[in-house]
């Protein structure tokens, strides 16, 4: 049977559409997906959950969060890392896990580097600095100032060893030559939970999860950790205003897939997230706050999560840190 040159080619184009999709991920969705985040009410919960809601029907399948604080992100990180390799288990990663616990824990449970393939960057944001409301403490400034007058006298609260807020809080104490005592809690929701109770003195936190309540007036917000002060708190200085000069810290959240799974759906998850993530609301969602989309491509975001581990091990050793 003679072909004509039309049918050739579309038999070409249709075995180059086969090819592109390894066995078992042609008809990727095919069950729920599920996103493993931190804990109840952090900044990587909050935004996982966002996400869930708007990419899932989209791919035509539920994406389930599942919450797993434990160990900063670590055990998260190990569940996904062990995960089959088929696009159904995602993990919302963040600088602890891709950046910090590599160094500062003796014993990784996965390699940050190896064990991953960098879907889509979902966020970029500052941090805040906050206290009680009860808190005598009404200032940046103030806050050094009584920490330098009785060294060690102070704690205070992170949502777990080797999280951004943990490691954003070191820096300041590095930078600001101040001690306190660091108290762990197992994720963003334990963490409000104590700052409402004045059971610490003061945290540094994303401002997701921070924001309904400095409204409220439960909590005060001091400083925030940018080089420039965030449009939904324009009165709040930053934490080099506040006495800490060159004091930066940005914080991020991102998608991560075990390695091993099929670039086609790789590349389908970061255009949907990115697409979502850009969109008019998405926009809207970032900038109540103070934070950005920072949609980057797979490649892009390998390259950032790569440079981020670098510069956090650099920080990490120059400073002594090691995991309590």
């Amino acid at each position: 049977m003679k072909l004509h040159r039309r049918q050739i080619l579309s038999f070409v184009v249709a075995g180059c559409a086969v090819n592109a999709w390894p066995a078992g991920a042609a008809d990727w969705p095919n069950r729920p997906i599920r996103l493993i985040a931190g804990g109840a009410g952090s900044v990587t919960d909050i935004r996982a959950r966002w996400l869930a809601d708007r990419v899932g029907p989209v791919l035509g399948q539920p994406m389930v969060v599942e919450n797993n604080a434990a160990a900063g992100g670590s055990v998260a990180a190990e569940q996904v890392a062990r995960a089959a390799p088929d696009g159904h288990t995602l993990l919302l990663t963040h600088q602890g896990i891709a950046a910090i616990n590599p160094h500062l824990f003796a014993k990784p449970r996965y390699d940050a580097l190896a064990d991953f393939v960098a879907v889509a960057r979902f966020g970029i944001g500052q941090l805040a600095l906050v206290v009680p409301a009860v808190s005598p403490i009404t200032s940046g400034a103030d806050l050094l100032a009584r920490a330098r007058a009785k060294p060690g006298s102070m704690n205070y609260g992170s949502n777990g060893n080797g999280t951004p807020p943990h490691l954003a809080a070191e820096e300041l104490k590095r930078m600001a030559s101040i001690e306190a005592v660091h108290v762990p809690y197992k994720g963003g929701g334990a963490l409000l939970t104590a700052l409402l109770g004045s059971q610490v003195d003061w945290a540094i936190e994303g401002l997701t999860p921070l924001l309904p309540h400095v409204k409220s007036g439960a909590l005060r917000a001091l400083a925030v950790s940018g080089a420039r002060r965030v449009p939904v708190w324009p009165d709040v200085p930053t934490i080099a205003e506040a006495g800490v000069p060159g004091y930066e810290y940005i914080g991020w959240t991102g998608i991560a897939a075990p390695a091993g799974t099929p670039q086609p759906v790789v590349e389908r998850l970061n255009r949907e997230i990115n697409r979502v993530a850009t969109s008019d609301e998405g926009l809207r969602f970032f900038a109540q706050a103070g934070a950005d989309a920072g949609e980057l491509s797979p490649t892009e975001f390998t390259a950032f999560i790569r440079a981020e581990h670098a510069r956090f091990g650099q920080l990490i050793r120059a400073a002594g840190l090691k995991a309590e």
